[in-house]
């Protein structure tokens, strides 16, 4: 189970260090009319949010692929998938032809970033589950031989 925690860890922190590139790369306020243009928030809330969450992705995935604070980073990472996922759900179902914005401009939301996201998310969830249950177990007490 380590091995699989790792990989789980080092692969989600690749993606979110990816996602982060590609946003931070273009201006800004690119990234916030993609955002803007799923109709959900206040233009303000995607300004702010189109200068914060490529560096946000970039936090987590740092933390992600080093393992630091693995039980809060990959329930963050889950929490942002969660929202990810459940917009884009909901964007493609009412019929609104936009970019995803996930990995930078000119991705359209589609059955195939469905299913990517959708990936990503159940890796997530798993990841998180692991780190939760697996840094939570208790460890056998040393035996006094093993003390000295």
């Amino acid at each position: 189970m380590r091995y699989v925690l790792i990989v789980l860890r080092v692969a989600l922190g690749i993606v979110f260090l990816y996602a982060a590139y590609t946003k931070l790369r273009e201006p800004w306020l690119l990234f916030a009319m993609s955002i803007d243009a799923y109709q959900i928030l206040p233009e303000w809330a995607s300004m702010a949010l189109g200068r914060t969450l490529p560096w946000i992705e970039l936090a987590l995935g740092l933390l992600l692929a080093s393992g630091v604070a693995l039980r809060y980073s990959a329930a963050g990472a889950t929490a942002l998938l969660g929202v990810f996922f459940a917009v884009m759900v909901r964007s493609y179902a009412a019929g609104v032809n936009i970019d995803c914005a996930c990995f930078g401009l000119g991705e359209k939301i589609g059955p195939a970033t469905l299913v990517r996201d959708g990936i990503l998310l159940v890796l997530s969830i798993s990841l998180t589950y692991l780190a939760v249950t697996r840094l939570t177990e208790p460890r056998a007490p040393a035996s006094v031989a093993e003390t000295r």
